[in-house]
């Protein structure tokens, strides 16, 4: 039975997972879980990447302490375009921002005077989004240009934590390709972008691709942590990416979603898609674990609820999933909508007044009760993917019949549900830890251990179970989908 760690690290928590092998089935074990939240300091939001990297070091000293010292490999993979700035001495020259910046917007509109929307989705079939690299790379450039001025290399949040481990600069495609900074075409950086806008080229570590092994963790964390040296993959960086690995996808007519703080869906393709419509609707295209592309779009998930639950545990109350499945079922259906992907709804100071300022806006009913707010939220969020899903049959030119979904959010069975009836698909959901289980498989396929993603899918079916939802009260549905449109419309 060989074994990898599979560091996850997601925009709301980490976690350790630790994944065995034994040549026909896969096992994971939890070993370690820790916080991960942006702080806010000098009117700017950051990542502490040092707590990141000293809790990844002590869930790998809890697994060692489990009798699990024979690993074969670690891999990270993490949220997209997200990034940290290394010195010529290889020093972190500053802790990085968070892609929620309040001053990101700002940047885009800026940046946007000198290269259109229109010619960046051209050039690298990515929405553009003032999260992006490009545009925090822009925000600095307005705001600290001395960072820019030291900096000697750019690393992506996966490659950055790799780097800590490994001491190794390399910067994997899949993270890559979530920069708005990757051509359409190819796997090269984007210099021409880079000019036009006067930021520099030479920062960008060399690609590489993923599943493959970039080095091996240091003396001093072997030291440190009484362990053997172990080799550092570039899996998947992107936690969709390595999702998408993950998931037992049957066919051409298969949707992903990849479930968490985000929802990220769509299908895999085998060329970028880069017309007007897909543009207009906000899609984007980015990269999969065998150098393909996927086209997806970004909506919002349990950030909504997240939010929701950090205003009521300052008024002294908590939930949970099953508490606060208990609470949707007592409310009222389809009353009030919102649509979740609203700027208003990106980093409210209080998400529940941002929900019913939204409703008294659109001369809805305001939801009052946690079950109204819950059910508000749920019941948005999926009418909202099914108008997405929509759309990807139109860009596709395919019927899509089945959705795959993957990801801690899918725990939450009444999402699940809610997802098969409002977009009337039969919905497959799991494995649960998608994104490590993804993770892992990036590391089984760079140590030649398994030979395809092909096999690699059909050992996750064999390896994890899976729980199957079919649609209810499409008629009901039909009538919210009906009223949901004319709302985004309006």
């Amino acid at each position: 039975m060989k074994k990898v760690w599979a560091f996850d690290i997601g925009a709301s928590n980490g976690r350790l997972i630790l994944n065995s092998f034994d040549g026909e089935k896969m096992y994971t074990e939890e070993i370690y879980r820790f916080d991960n939240h942006p702080v806010h300091v000098t009117g700017n939001d950051y990542w502490d990447i040092l707590h990141i990297f000293a809790e990844m070091k002590k869930g790998m000293q809890i697994s060692l302490q489990k009798g699990h010292s024979e690993i074969e490999s670690m891999g990270i993979d993490t949220w997209g375009v997200d990034f940290g700035l290394l010195a010529k001495t290889g020093e972190l020259l500053a802790n990085p921002y968070s892609y929620r910046n309040p001053r990101n917007q700002e940047a885009m509109e800026a940046a946007l005077q000198h290269i259109s929307s229109e010619k960046l989705f051209e050039l690298t079939g990515v929405e553009t989004a003032p999260i992006n690299t490009v545009f925090q790379l822009y925000a600095i450039k307005q705001h600290c240009p001395e960072l820019l001025e030291q900096a000697d290399t750019l690393l992506l949040t996966p490659n950055l934590l790799s780097y800590l481990f490994s001491g190794e600069k390399y910067n994997e495609f899949t993270i890559s390709s979530t920069t708005q900074l990757l051509t359409s075409e190819g796997k090269q950086w984007a210099k021409d972008i880079l000019t036009q806008l006067g930021l520099p080229s030479h920062i960008f570590a060399p690609l590489v691709n993923s599943a493959t092994i970039s080095g091996e963790t240091l003396p001093a964390i072997n030291r440190e942590l009484h362990m053997d040296p172990v080799k550092v993959v570039n899996v998947a960086g992107h936690d969709t990416a390595s999702a998408l690995a993950a998931l037992p996808l049957e066919d051409d007519q298969s949707i992903f979603m990849s479930c968490g703080t985000w929802v990220l869906i769509g299908v895999p393709i085998e060329q970028n898609v880069t017309d007007i419509n897909a543009m207009h609707w906000g899609f984007t295209n980015e990269g999969t674990i065998d150098g393909r592309s996927r086209l997806q779009k970004n909506n919002m998930g349990m950030w909504l609820l997240q939010q929701c639950r950090k205003v009521w545990e300052r008024q002294g109350i908590k939930t949970d999933y099953a508490k606060e499945n208990t609470l949707f079922a007592e409310a009222p259906a389809f009353r009030s909508f919102i649509n979740p992907d609203d700027t208003q709804f990106f980093n409210p100071v209080n998400m529940v007044e941002a929900i019913q300022h939204y409703c008294t806006a659109t001369s809805q009913p305001v939801p009052e009760t946690q079950g109204e707010l819950i059910r508000c939220i749920l019941e948005s969020l999926v009418l909202k993917y099914r108008w997405v899903i929509e759309r990807l049959e139109q860009l596709t030119g395919k019927e899509l019949k089945r959705i795959h979904m993957g990801g801690g959010a899918i725990r939450n069975e009444t999402l699940c549900q809610l997802t098969a009836s409002a977009t009337l698909r039969e919905v497959t959901a799991g494995p649960v830890e998608a994104s490590s289980i993804g993770n892992a498989i990036g590391q089984w396929l760079a140590l030649g251990e398994i030979a395809s993603i092909q096999e690699a899918r059909q050992i996750v079916k064999k390896s994890f179970k899976v729980n199957i939802y079919q649609p209810k009260q499409a008629e009901e549905w039909q009538q919210a989908y009906q009223r949901f449109t004319k709302m985004l419309i309006s």
